[in-house]
């Protein structure tokens, strides 16, 4: 396994293709050192007794202890474990662990192009095993690249106007494909090692040149990351916090004729499984969603508390049932998470799937409740999370003594545990990390809602509650 100050040195000896505020920048950058945070958390926490059980696995194909980050899930065991690993990760770094992206793309693929091969007769198996065996024994890191700009919305892929909008092949070789397109949403690619890419829909018969899934070195040639950077706000370094050191760059990944040579292809024309390898994909990042989603509602939920028992209303009523509701969500949420994967079954290749019903469920009712869930802080917390001065106002040698007297809250609290309260409600409610990756992200990452209700209730057996309704009501039953 990898440390993190490996995982930087590999980063730095990339070729520089991200740019970013008009600059054509390498991976050592600080920006992208400080988007790593949590990325860095996953290998250095490996030394960390605590964490040692969750964050090691045995791999099912060498034997040896690897982190679980690159981990094919075996059991359940492996699918809980997953999961509270990562509310715990998000709780220590303050935001979304990132690196569950690689992962759950791994365990799609291993998990479908069997069954590709087992009809086909095609050797994506065999390669994935040699992909997956360099990608345990290196500890890399993946980005995955699955959601496609898509253009005019109301055409497939073949329909486009122009053919781009969806990732595809242009040309064919011996030895590999040349493809063209563009993916976004793509978190944390700017400080990935692999890339790795997935059909985002079904396809039809006419559009096998769309149905391609493979992985490339991110800073392979003809890759561009175009990034957005979302960071904490700066504080002088008396009052700096963990949470300051949260960050993320999402990039638009553009793929301008980029060669992927046949041993890194584990689909190519198979067009009736690039909606099952989408749909798994997103099944598996919705299950690491039942442990994020809960992870980041400890974070808005500790803070609610926080404030309301320095503000000394904690004992309210109303403040109680706003807590209680953060509880609900966080917990329900979790527990989905864990029936998803009690009630998970075995793919062909022997890796274990989570169950689709209750992970998208788990993750339906995350996304429904994360802007109730601010809403309950900002009610708590009232403005002065918007309109707190800065931390030089705080230190400033006139009117520092103004700033920590009127922030002062209960008597008992320091002016300075109440600031950084506040402080910390300011980076939750209106810093750009959090509206990133709390908000937006709490509602669309893993799936838009509406993918959610497609899931559950393509895979619900509603025709069972319908006959128990008939047969309550007298009306006789029909075998289909």
């Amino acid at each position: 396994m990898r440390t993190q100050e490996q995982y930087l040195e590999k980063l730095k000896g990339m070729r520089h293709n991200i740019y970013l505020d008009g600059e054509c920048i390498g991976r050592d950058d600080p920006r992208i050192i400080k988007a790593s945070s949590a990325i860095r958390m996953t290998f250095s926490l490996v030394e960390n007794p605590d964490f040692k059980d969750l964050i090691t696995a045995t791999s099912h194909i060498t034997g040896k202890t690897i982190n679980r980050f690159t981990h094919i899930h075996q059991s359940v065991e492996d699918l809980l474990k997953k999961q509270e690993l990562t509310r715990k990760i998000c709780g220590l770094c303050g935001g979304c662990v990132q690196r569950c992206m690689g992962i759950d793309m791994m365990n799609a693929l291993s998990s479908v192009v069997k069954d590709v091969d087992e009809k086909y007769g095609t050797p994506y198996y065999e390669r994935f095993l040699k992909f997956l065996e360099y990608f345990q024994e290196n500890d890399l890191v993946c980005a995955g690249s699955q959601t496609d700009t898509k253009g005019d919305r109301a055409a497939r892929p073949s329909e486009q106007w122009d053919p781009d909008q969806y990732l595809h092949v242009v040309e064919r070789r011996l030895d590999g494909v040349v493809v063209r397109g563009c993916k976004v949403h793509n978190t944390m690619a700017p400080y990935a090692d692999e890339l790795i890419a997935l059909p985002t829909r079904v396809m039809g018969e006419d559009e096998k040149d769309y149905a391609i899934a493979f992985a490339i070195p991110a800073d392979t040639e003809g890759v561009y990351l175009i990034g957005r950077e979302a960071f904490s706000q700066k504080r002088e370094p008396n009052l700096d916090a963990p949470i300051t050191s949260a960050g993320d760059i999402e990039s638009m990944t553009v793929f301008d004729d980029v060669f992927v040579p046949n041993e890194r292809i584990f689909l190519n024309g198979e067009v009736d499984f690039a909606g099952k390898l989408a749909l798994r994909f997103a099944l598996y990042h919705r299950h690491s969603y039942t442990g994020c989603k809960p992870g980041i509602g400890d974070v808005i939920m500790g803070t609610t508390a926080l404030l309301a028992d320095y503000q000394n209303i904690n004992k309210q009523s109303h403040i109680k049932e706003k807590l209680a509701e953060m509880i609900s969500v966080a917990e329900l949420t979790y527990a989905a998470g864990i029936a998803s994967a009690v009630k998970s079954s075995k793919a062909s290749s022997g890796t274990q799937v989570p169950n689709v019903i209750f992970a998208n469920v788990g993750r339906r009712h995350a996304g429904h409740n994360i802007y109730h869930e601010f809403n309950s802080l900002c009610d708590v917390a009232g403005g002065l999370p918007a309109t707190v001065p800065m931390t030089k106002e705080y230190n400033h040698p006139e009117v520092g003594k103004f700033v920590q007297k009127y922030v002062t809250r209960r008597k008992g609290i320091s002016s300075e545990d109440c600031y950084r309260a506040f402080l910390l409600a300011n980076d939750l409610l209106c810093g750009e990390y959090s509206s990133v990756i709390f908000q937006v992200a709490g509602v669309h990452g893993g799936g838009s809602p509406i993918m959610e209700d497609i899931a559950i209730l393509g895979s619900y057996d509603l025709k069972e509650k319908v006959d128990i309704a008939k047969h309550l009501a007298g009306i006789e039953v029909h075998e289909d």
